[in-house]
């Protein structure tokens, strides 16, 4: 029976990659991480997801171009306008937005690959907010912040046809 939770964690470790590895280092035991990831692919199973139309896309697309023209002349509030862009996007494809941690909970089923670099731009985003972060830091958010929106834009059929091949 030793094969069965061997089988449960390939799976859940294909499925999730990297944020496999990561909620096991931050839970309690092996098990309990590969609850915790159980219970998000439930509760993302009763998300009502929706790719976007092709009008979305290219009004979002135009959006985000507005968004790094703004980073010439302002990095700090083009960050907080490029995570705002990918609130909206999340929640016009139906992802409940109430909260950042529970974003990034309910993205780990479906966009797991760029969730690091969204939590790295997230987190940079901040430090922006306060003066913390370097033009630099900044630059890099912008181009973590694209992948998760280029990610999200292209919707479930790229995402089920990237993680077939």
């Amino acid at each position: 029976m030793a094969l069965r939770p061997r089988m449960r964690s390939r799976k859940l470790r294909d499925r999730f990659g990297p944020e496999y590895d990561r909620t096991v280092q931050n839970a309690q035991n092996r098990r309990a991480a590969e609850e915790e990831l159980a219970e998000r692919e439930k509760r993302h199973q009763q998300l009502q997801l929706r790719d976007l139309s092709e009008d979305e896309r290219q009004r979002y697309t135009a959006q985000w171009t507005q968004v790094q023209e703004q980073f010439i002349d302002d990095p700090a509030r083009a960050l907080d306008a490029a995570d705002r862009l990918l609130v909206n996007v999340m929640a016009d494809r139906g992802y409940p937005t109430e909260s950042y941690r529970q974003q990034v909970a309910d993205l780990s089923v479906e966009h797991a690959r760029p969730l690091e670099q969204y939590r790295t731009a997230h987190d940079i985003a901040g430090r922006a907010g306060r003066g913390e972060a370097s033009t630099e830091d900044m630059r890099s958010a912008i181009v973590h912040y694209r992948t998760l929106f280029v990610d999200l834009l292209n919707g479930r059929h790229a995402q089920h046809t990237a993680h077939n091949k």
